[in-house]
């Protein structure tokens, strides 16, 4: 998927284990098949989950996650991925690398939702429960610059996609998101990459939360996203009523989701169908509100 992606198997799994966590090289190690594109993931065992970024930028997020997942998780409602080991980089692999608890779920199949009023509620009781947990010495969240910023980026997405998308009406949508007031309250922590391959369900209920590499401060709106990339276009009302947000924040969220779908579809168009089918998706979504 990735021009500087690395190779990754559970060969390579079992022989980092071996060399630095002796105590989990015997346990099973089966590959996780997720939708998720920035790391290899391998289960451990019933109870861990071995976690290789698949590039560069993806490894800089480690170090992160390592230090914060473990205070947000139990302020938090439903499970996230808690580091058991950090590993380094060895025997080929040129990064470091994670050993999580397992958290059970599978990703939710968009449009396939057995409740999504009950599913609306368990996403808009995470993101609020997020957003109040103390900011201090939060770091900024990689989708923490406001709108405008990404004009230029999501213009030229549009016009790369006039064949698969409606321009126009991708533009009017855009545009309409930019002139909204931008966020000027307090720095709250955001997830800013509530996708489908990032949520786990289980009986129609939010069973947990994973991927955490976008984590920061920023704009509480970033995390309305699943609202077009999730939730059926019937409950989103209630998730917008349940996270308390304002027009502007419904049009920032609307924007983000738009501008995030339209450069995954352009990049995952040749390289992951099943991701470019969720962007293309979102895309209709958003288009089909007017």
């Amino acid at each position: 998927m990735h021009a500087d992606e690395a190779d990754t198997d559970a060969a390579l799994v079992r022989r980092l284990l071996s060399a630095q966590f002796p105590q989990w090289a015997a346990l099973p190690v089966e590959p996780v098949d997720r939708v998720g594109t920035s790391n290899a993931m391998f289960r451990l065992g019933d109870d861990l989950v071995v976690r290789l970024p698949r590039m560069a930028g993806a490894a800089e997020d480690v170090e992160k996650e390592h230090r914060w997942l473990p205070r947000l998780a139990p302020q938090l409602p439903v499970p996230i991925p808690v580091p058991q080991g950090q590993g380094v980089p060895g025997d080929g692999y040129p990064w470091p690398w994670s050993v999580y608890g397992w958290v059970e779920g599978a990703n939710p199949v968009v449009g396939q939702l057995r409740d999504g009023d009950v599913l609306a509620a368990d996403l808009a009781a995470f993101t609020t429960a997020l957003r109040r947990i103390d900011p201090m010495g939060g770091p900024d969240s990689y989708r923490s610059e406001p709108l405008s910023a990404r004009d230029a980026s999501t213009r030229r997405a549009i016009a790369d996609l006039q064949a698969l998308v409606d321009a126009d009406a991708a533009l009017a949508v855009w545009e309409y998101a930019v002139r909204a007031p931008e966020w000027n309250g307090p720095a709250a922590w955001i997830h800013a990459d509530l996708q489908p391959g990032n949520l786990l369900v289980s009986d129609g209920r939010l069973s947990g939360v994973i991927d955490f590499g976008c984590l920061g401060l920023g704009d509480p709106a970033v995390d309305l996203m699943p609202a077009w990339y999730v939730l059926p276009a019937v409950v989103r009302p209630g998730f917008r009523a349940a996270v308390g947000a304002d027009d502007a924040a419904w049009a920032r969220g609307r924007g983000w989701a738009l501008s995030v779908a339209l450069m995954e579809l352009r990049y995952y168009r040749g390289t992951n169908p099943l991701m470019a089918a969720i962007a293309g998706r979102v895309i209709e979504e958003i288009l089909a509100e007017g």
